[in-house]
């Protein structure tokens, strides 16, 4: 810090986990505190929705502007007219929305299920165990045996690898499973990369525990024992052979005869597995499909063996998260673009509140989210740093302060480690935390809930108030004094072991479980992939830019400055471009129009675009979502079926 500005960013040397180094997406995070473009005052619309034209205004008028307007929606609509978005875009667990919760709770406003990543996995692996619990990430360095399924670990989870390093020294063996050949399953260290066909898990998981049965490799004790469903899961399995599988998953026999065996017999045997399998049709059983073969195996037994995936369900059993809200009005947050412009809805919405996120960009079949933010009737509120391609519809934004200038709690998806955020520098500009903006509008809306007016400190001391044996010790004082301390779980914890899954029958559920193609792949729709026979992929695959809160900044982007279309050289020879051509993917939701990289990373018959790249990317003003699929789950629970859309690529001809 040099008169009050930082000036160095260095991670804490002495984390056990990140050992001082930050992920680098990151290095260059104070560059976007003190970034030119940054949105420092409330602003009005002055233009045409879309066109970022905007005056400043003082932040009384701006919140009573926004109270009126809300009230007026209310008291014409109902209060159900007016919509709650948010994400992930500041990760705290405070600033992430404990008192916006509390702000469109007491209005009584609609809201959204927060599934557009992480819900589907947790729904898979709940159905195995009752609650997705899964090893410490650390001890995959105790492993013999480490298959990183559908997750790209050294671009997205990069403080995982010395643990995954430390098991190759002492002999492991890693194993790589994904429809695309990433970096991970590139690097040196990876002894098996097997490339699934998308969407195919399922039936790899039959054929392995087919294998396991018939050379007699589980242990009928643990199964009879500590497993209910096993004859229903065995019948499935015995179904899918290894060379029927192979067919399906376009790996051979003897790979998937390896794998099983080698999964079985070579403990402790871990998966890794995040939320990559998880955005399709049948995400939820492919998730499942993978929490069943540590359950099948009884790898939990071991220290270093079981499921590896998030942890964040650690924090919120140990945290003392509300419990007591009212029920709301809730649509999943991939369907934004059908909610905005159905009028049939009672009430239709009226009002939408943005914070922490950027749903322009990050949310499928793009042409209609912004077909509905551009509505000259719908009052678009955006709470951000930047002007996002979000914040270019509203009506006001609203400035928000980074990470380096509020004060916040923060878990994790990929450690036990609780830190406190604490402000390095006084907000800029006008900037407010989204916490403070929130307690201001209730006030000016007369709101009377005591609960409104709590600080930042009073609710992160809630949140650590909770009788739970992993928070004991963890107090506000210690984190202001060590930074951060580690949530009571024991080293070497084995979460079935000692305890029993969270099923009503306190068993790991099996059961039945079938391959399926999802609707819109090549196996489910042939009319559908007649016309369209390519299974386009979007993905994380930049070091410096994984999301879409770094996609409009340059120094973060790839060196090409655009998104490429990866194609297989046989699918790009006969359609008659090739490297650096430009080229027209397109499909019934949308077309782009895009340059194509040739490579063999992908296989024959997938295509790949960049996920997170702002509209102004691309010559049409739009990215990869504007052709993705948005379907759900019947029950609006999970991830919209991101991976799975059919498309065509052509060449545009050269003017």
């Amino acid at each position: 810090m040099v008169d009050g500005r930082v000036v160095r960013l260095r991670g804490a040397a002495g984390h056990p986990t990140t050992r001082g180094q930050l992920c680098p997406k990151v290095n260059r995070f104070i560059s976007r505190v003190y970034h030119p473009d940054r949105v420092l005052n409330p602003l009005r619309r002055t233009g045409p929705k879309g066109s970022a034209e905007f005056e400043p205004i003082g932040w009384e008028e701006a919140l009573t502007e926004i109270a009126t307007q809300l009230s007026d929606v209310a008291t014409e609509h109902g209060a159900e007219a007016v919509m709650q978005f948010s994400f992930d875009g500041t990760q705290g667990v405070v600033q992430k929305g404990i008192m916006a919760d509390r702000f469109f709770d007491a209005l009584g406003a609609s809201d959204i299920r927060r599934h557009l990543c992480g819900v589907t996995a947790w729904l898979g692996a709940s159905d195995v165990t009752g609650l997705p619990f899964g090893i410490d990430p650390e001890d995959l360095q105790h492993s013999q045996t480490i298959i990183l399924w559908g997750t790209n670990t050294l671009l997205t989870n990069r403080h995982l690898w010395p643990s995954i390093e430390a098991a190759k020294a002492n002999g492991a063996i890693l194993v790589v499973i994904d429809p695309i050949r990433t970096a991970t399953a590139a690097a040196p260290e990876v002894d098996a990369f097997l490339q699934v066909r998308p969407g195919t898990d399922v039936a790899l998981v039959l054929a392995m525990i087919n294998v396991m049965v018939r050379d007699d490799l589980l242990d009928p004790i643990w199964l009879d024992e500590r497993t209910s469903g096993w004859d229903e899961l065995r019948g499935s399995a015995e179904a899918m052979p290894a060379s029927i599988a192979a067919e399906i998953t376009g790996i051979a026999t003897a790979d998937i005869e390896w794998l099983a065996r080698t999964y079985a017999a070579n403990q402790p045997a871990a998966i890794r597995v995040l939320v990559g399998p998880e955005h399709r049709e049948r995400g939820r059983d492919i998730m499942r499909s993978i929490a069943l073969l540590p359950a099948v195996s009884g790898s939990w037994r071991h220290v270093g063996g079981g499921l590896a995936r998030s942890t964040q369900v650690y924090f919120e059993e140990a945290l003392n998260y509300p419990t007591s809200r009212p029920p709301r009005r809730a649509f999943n947050m991939a369907a934004l673009g059908a909610v905005l412009n159905d009028n049939s809805l009672d009430p239709p919405i009226k009002a939408l509140v943005v914070h922490n996120s950027n749903p322009a960009v990050i949310c499928p079949d793009q042409n209609a989210v912004v077909g509905g933010l551009q509505r000259e009737d719908l009052l678009t509120v955006v709470l951000e740093q930047f002007m996002t391609d979000t914040a270019r519809y509203a009506d006001i934004v609203l400035p928000v302060t980074t990470q380096l200038e509020h004060l916040d709690l923060m878990i994790s998806w990929g450690h036990f480690y609780l830190a406190l955020n604490l402000p390095a520098i006084e907000p800029l500009g006008e900037a407010l935390p989204n916490s403070e903006i929130f307690r201001r509008l209730a006030e000016t809306m007369g709101m009377a809930d005591p609960s409104l007016r709590a600080s930042d400190e009073e609710m992160i001391r809630e949140l650590l108030d909770s009788p739970h044996p992993w928070l004991d010790g963890i107090t506000y004082e210690r984190l202001v004094t060590d930074g951060w301390a580690r949530l009571g779980v024991a080293p070497g914890h084995r979460p079935y072991v000692g305890a029993n899954p969270a099923t009503d029958d306190g068993r790991f559920h099996l059961g039945r479980l079938e391959y399926v193609p999802g609707s819109e792949t090549r196996g489910g729709d042939p009319d559908r992939a007649a016309r369209y026979p390519l299974t386009l992929m979007s993905r994380k695959q930049h070091i410096k830019f994984l999301n879409a809160n770094y996609g409009g900044f340059p120094k973060h982007l790839p060196i090409e400055g655009e998104p490429l279309l990866e194609i297989h050289p046989s699918d790009a020879v006969i359609r008659n471009f090739g490297d650096g051509d430009k080229v027209a993917v397109g499909n019934h939701r949308g077309r782009l129009i895009v340059s194509a990289r040739i490579s063999s990373d992908v296989q024959p018959g997938l295509v790949t675009l960049p996920f997170g790249w702002w509209h102004r990317s691309s010559p049409d003003d739009r990215g990869v979502n504007a052709l993705l699929n948005a379907d759900v789950p019947p029950d609006g629970a999970g991830s919209a079926f991101f991976h799975e859309n059919l498309v065509e690529v052509t060449p545009v001809a050269q003017e």
